[in-house]
């Protein structure tokens, strides 16, 4: 078995945001996702088939949830459950750092 780390083999520099799928099963699937910047585009909502779990490592972010107006502000440790087709955006994420998050994707 190989070790590895979550924060490791991040670009300097990125344009889009980085995402990699670390486990993959029929039930579960967990991502580490990295932003500098980066929100969702104008009037795009995700709507997933699955319960997500996110969990900020580094950094900060704003997600705004269907039907409200402010954004839900999580920092460095905060996590949030998005239950499965609950629409949600990311409003935005820090610029001037990356932001590190751990998405667990679970039916």
């Amino acid at each position: 078995m190989k070790i590895n780390s979550i924060y490791s083999s991040i670009p300097d520099n990125i344009s889009e945001e980085l995402i990699e799928e670390l486990v993959t099963s029929k039930s579960v699937r967990i991502e580490r996702i990295v932003s500098e910047g980066h929100a969702s585009p104008k009037n795009f909502w995700y709507d997933q088939p699955e319960n997500e779990w996110v969990l900020v490592l580094e950094g900060s972010a704003g997600i705004l949830l269907e039907g409200k107006n402010d954004p839900v502000i999580l920092q460095k440790g905060d996590y949030l459950n998005i239950p499965a087709h609950k629409k949600h955006r990311i409003k935005w994420t820090e610029k001037s750092r990356k932001t590190i998050w751990l998405a667990i994707f679970y039916k």
